[in-house]
């Protein structure tokens, strides 16, 4: 298996357990890393808000037709067009990680945390970030704002879903729905 943490340094000698400014959920020091499926999700600016979704198990018909269009992508990605300019211009880094302390987070979104420090074993510029998303199978889509659609998915759909960095969308919490940060 794989794991990757994808960051705008290039100088990350070594990965050190901390609190993330941003989980609401975990209060540890931890090291977070992506599985290789997953890892399109991250193919973006960090702070860029989006939306990924995909065909879960319990996914109906219906629903492939109205979110996917009889089309079988990886996953849809759905980004705020404000951000098309500054993922065009932004060097993103893919740092692959051992994955010898690594166990799942528990949840399902690929997402994988070591308790120990990690030192990366080798690191790689993404480039061209919209490139390396389509060439990743993923269906890349841009709207306006995330906020309409993504409570669509979340609370009317029957599609597997990841929300990445919302709370810096338009709109955000109001045209979300959401109760906790996301």
């Amino acid at each position: 298996m794989a794991l990757y943490h994808f960051s705008e340094d290039p100088g990350i000698a070594v990965f050190r357990p901390h609190i993330a400014k941003t989980s609401a959920i975990r209060d540890e020091p931890l090291v977070w890393a992506v599985d290789e499926w997953h890892a399109p999700m991250y193919y973006l600016p960090r702070d860029c808000p989006r939306t990924c979704f995909w065909v879960g198990p319990t996914t109906t018909p219906e629903d492939r037709r109205r979110w996917l269009n009889h089309l079988e992508p990886r996953f849809v990605m759905v980004v705020e067009s404000g951000w098309l300019e500054r993922i065009r211009q932004v060097q993103v880094y893919c740092y692959h990680l051992p994955e010898t302390s690594f166990s799942p987070a528990g949840q399902d979104g690929g997402h994988y945390l070591s308790r120990e420090v990690v030192t990366p074993l080798a690191l790689t510029p993404m480039g061209d970030l919209l490139a390396a998303i389509l060439g990743a199978g993923v269906e890349l889509r841009f709207t306006p704002r995330l906020g309409p659609m993504w409570q669509q998915i979340w609370s009317a759909s029957t599609l597997a879903y990841s929300g990445t960095r919302l709370r810096h969308a338009l709109g955000y919490p109001e045209e979300f729905g959401l109760l906790e940060p996301g």
